[in-house]
């Protein structure tokens, strides 16, 4: 990411391998950048953003919706769950899932496959974090409950596949930052798992899912 500020004016740009993406606060520091760059590069200009790196960017007037569906429906296809159910949410409020030593393993490379496709939905999908970091436990040796539980979040998102995070353009800057933790909640090693979201505005810019490297010895700690 490099950011250049000239006087009350600003210019953001987004650098991966050969993709880029730019916007700024004035249209000719664009204009200048695009100068620059095609001065000393070959770079063709693909117009305003509409889809980076599996993420699909919907503009207006009203604001930006960042989405997957294109996605999601290319997991669905991948691990081949296109005529499954729905599900109503990624996962069972009874669910516990444990090392189950006693049932049958799975494929660990499918697995690991399953999990990698699902952290990167976790980049737009906060509501699927803490599932996904929990199935993403029991890679090294997963069992058949570990797979059915992470088949019942790509059965939510087979209906949810139109939602995505909305940034209005109207919308107040201030920041907002909210944590919440369970206590000991984990029963394999009775570890608590934290949680961060951060607001600017109505708008949601960051979150996070983690399980404490520590048994915590009060709920003040956890």
């Amino acid at each position: 990411m490099f950011i250049k500020k000239a006087d009350s004016k600003v210019i953001l740009v987004q650098i991966y391998v050969d993709d880029i993406i730019f916007g700024s606060t004035n249209a000719k520091l664009c204009e200048d950048f695009v100068q620059a760059m095609q001065g000393e590069f070959e770079m063709s200009m693909m117009g305003e953003l509409s889809f980076f790196l599996g993420l699909q960017v919907k503009q207006s007037k009203k604001g930006i919706l960042v989405c997957q569906s294109k996605y999601y429906n290319d997991i669905l296809k991948k691990f081949h769950m296109e005529a499954h159910k729905v599900a109503a949410m990624p996962m069972s409020t009874n669910c516990y899932l444990g090392a189950n030593e006693a049932a049958p393993e799975v494929d660990q490379t499918k697995y690991r496959g399953l999990i990698g496709s699902l952290r990167y939905l976790t980049a737009r999908r906060p509501n699927i974090m803490f599932v996904v970091c929990l199935c993403a436990r029991f890679q090294s040796c997963p069992k058949e409950s570990h797979l059915k539980a992470t088949k019942r979040i790509l059965k939510y998102l087979k209906g949810t596949t139109s939602m995505g995070l909305w940034y209005p353009s109207h919308s107040p800057i201030h920041l907002l930052g909210y944590s919440d933790s369970d206590f000991a909640g984990y029963k394999l090693d009775m570890k608590s798992t934290s949680g961060t979201c951060h607001l600017l505005g109505s708008s949601l810019i960051s979150w996070h899912s983690k399980k404490q490297a520590c048994v915590a010895l009060s709920t003040a700690e956890a």
